[in-house]
């Protein structure tokens, strides 16, 4: 065999042993700049990246940190208080105490709240309440699961503190009516937000906020009484549990403090005289359209709204048979009666109708020409040919048939709604009522019938289809009191805003222009409005006063002799009828005018006309001393 000679591999031009120091060098070398480079370009980009950041982005990224740091805390301004005219107190914020649970310290919340009721007394409205509060806060926040602890149960629970961890007694502070049920529909209540509040409110102002107006004047002016929102920074951390308050804090500003028109003491004389009989009141100053004071009765106590009523007082309040929820200022319906005579009356005058001096024949009985039905008189035989000052003292339906029937249902509607029959007055107060004007467009409307002329006739004594507020008729008569010169009723007075030393009056809005054409149209109804009063069917209701009063009673009947349903309204036979009366003095220079209704009586004479004289006779020492100290300024003066 032949041995194989190896022979030397050759080597490639290019081959390169790796050991060789040069080629490790220039290797090296060339890695070494590439890492250099990608490291030079990297720092580039993060320079880039954190210049963009920490100049381009730095408000923004420091408020984000800041925002996971620290939690803004809202503070609720204090509600303003209200006052009547004289600084009487009407609602106020009272320091309470509530019982509060934080579910995150309390370990199993729902036996915590069952042992809790073993302790203190808890409904289930508090639970039902406090179950939904829960589904709206963290697990770190206290919710109120019992409102207005009494000092009693406070002590009693402060014994037991120990077996119930993640519960406290919390003060707070609730609003509080000291007069109760007297101005509970004028002032009204505030409640708790809930669903239906939402929508409405700005959120923003609001935050922190747990009440809000419901009805009247609370309601009215909820933008005045609220004030604006505060905040607070608090340092939380990760898991957003408060460390402590920072510095930084925009103080709440109150809300303004409200003096109403409202007398408290004339408010509480004219309640007392309805004697618990249902009905209203309203008394106004024709000169600038002040309500002096607003009755409605029965009442209740708005307190028991303000930190959510039970189901059972709820209930207790929507089945009674008097309706004391029901704002018999605002929405009661009355049919007013003869209190409508010196309005058509009028209407006749201004539109050329009649004289004060032409005379119609009562015989007792009335007929539309070509008709059988007799309209009735209320005394048999009639008061034989009277004018227009006799037909308004003695009441006299035969001469407003007379009146209305030449006048027809369109002049008639459309001159009575002058005095704001038939729509709201537009007092500061939400949700009244607009009544019924009769005519014969609104009959189109509601019953889709033709008008007739018996409609007329029986419209002219102010029944039938009439509707009117108390608020509504008490306009009218102040307007025609104020010799035609409309002024709308308000309540709100004067404000004090935060930092006022005294409340502002607020300024009167300007007149608006008189409805009655002729003055001596005015003097001749006027003349038998005091005839009523001095020698007709409220004869002695003037009697001792010093002042001379214009007056017109008003009794509708809402039962015949033969219905029994008039048992719903009266425990008396007699007491069938809705009975008001309307009154303003001095009649020359009106500064009061009355109106008062009540839902069960005889006449208006007897049950309401003595209501009305209480009124005067409580305004009048006020009246009298206003006088005298404008008196003695001008005396001063010259």
């Amino acid at each position: 065999m032949k041995r194989l000679r190896s022979r030397p591999l050759k080597r490639s031009a290019r081959y390169k042993p790796i050991g060789e120091a040069r080629f490790e060098a220039a290797l090296f070398g060339r890695r070494a700049l590439a890492g250099f480079v990608i490291i030079v370009l990297c720092l580039i980009v993060l320079g880039v990246r954190f210049s963009f950041l920490q100049v381009r982005q730095h408000e923004e990224l420091a408020a984000r940190s800041d925002a996971n740091r620290v939690l803004t805390r809202p503070l609720a301004p204090a509600r303003g208080l209200i006052y009547d005219r004289n600084g009487v107190l009407l609602a106020e914020n009272v320091a309470a105490f509530r019982l509060e649970v934080t579910p995150e310290q309390a370990g199993d919340v729902q036996a915590t709240v069952t042992r809790l009721a073993d302790v203190l007394p808890v409904s289930d409205d508090d639970i039902t309440r406090f179950n939904a509060l829960r589904k709206r806060k963290r697990s770190y926040e206290g919710i109120p699961l019992r409102l207005k602890l009494s000092e009693e149960e406070i002590a009693k629970f402060s014994i037991n503190r120990w077996a119930f961890p993640g519960v406290e007694v919390v003060p707070y502070l609730t609003r509080s009516y000291p007069l109760g049920e007297e101005f509970a529909h004028t002032v009204g209540y505030v409640g708790r937000i809930d669903e239906s509040d939402l929508g409405n409110l700005d959120a923003g102002e609001y935050a922190g906020t747990t009440h809000v107006g419901k009805t009247g004047i609370e309601r009215s002016y909820e933008a005045r009484l609220h004030g604006h929102v505060g905040y607070e920074k608090i340092e939380v951390n990760a898991d957003h549990r408060p460390l402590r308050v920072l510095p930084d804090r925009v103080a709440p500003v109150p809300g303004d403090n409200l003096y109403l028109s409202i007398d408290s003491h004339l408010q509480e004389v004219t309640e007392a005289a309805f004697q618990g009989r249902s009905g209203a009141a309203v008394v106004l100053d024709p000169r600038n359209g002040e309500v002096l004071a607003m009755v409605s009765v029965p009442s209740f106590d708005p307190n028991l709204f303000v930190n959510g009523i039970s189901s059972a007082d709820y209930k207790a309040l929507l089945d009674a048979d008097n309706k004391p929820l029901l704002n018999r200022l605002l929405r009661g319906t009355y049919t007013p009666g003869s209190t409508m005579k010196p309005f058509v009356g009028l209407a006749g005058l201004e539109l050329g109708l009649r004289k004060p001096e032409d005379t119609v024949l009562s015989t007792g009985e009335f007929f539309i020409p070509g008709q059988s039905r007799a309209y009735r008189d209320d005394v048999r035989g009639g008061f034989g040919r009277v004018n227009l000052t006799e037909a308004i003292a003695k009441s006299v339906n035969t001469y407003f048939y007379s009146v209305s029937l030449d006048m027809g249902i369109d002049r008639f509607s459309g001159y009575l709604s002058r005095f704001g029959f038939g729509q709201p007055t537009g007092i500061d107060l939400l949700g009244e009522g607009s009544g019924v004007l009769p005519s014969r467009e609104w009959k189109r409307a509601r019953f889709n019938k033709p008008w007739f002329p018996g409609e007329t006739v029986i419209a002219g004594i102010g029944q039938g289809y009439w509707v009117v507020t108390p608020l509504q008729l008490a306009n009218a008569v102040s307007t025609f009191a104020a010799h035609g010169v409309p002024r709308t009723p308000h309540l709100l007075r004067a404000v004090q805003a935060d930092g006022d030393e005294r409340p502002q009056v607020l300024p009167l809005a300007p007149d608006q222009a008189n409805i009655i054409d002729k003055p001596s149209n005015w003097l001749a109804v006027q003349r038998g409005m005091i005839a009523v009063v001095d020698a007709g069917t409220a004869r002695t209701m003037g009697e001792g006063f010093p002042y001379t009063i214009a007056g017109k009673t008003g009794t509708a009947e809402r039962y015949s002799r033969t219905d029994d349903t008039w048992t719903s309204i009266s425990a008396s036979p007699i007491e069938r009828h809705q009975v008001l009366f309307e009154c303003f003095t001095p009649a020359d220079d009106a500064r009061i005018a009355v109106v008062v209704a009540l839902e069960a009586g005889r006449s208006g004479a007897t049950d309401a006309a003595p209501i009305a004289r209480k009124v005067l006779d409580t305004w009048l020492p006020g009246d009298q001393q206003r006088i005298g100290t404008v008196a003695s300024a001008d005396g001063a003066a010259r």
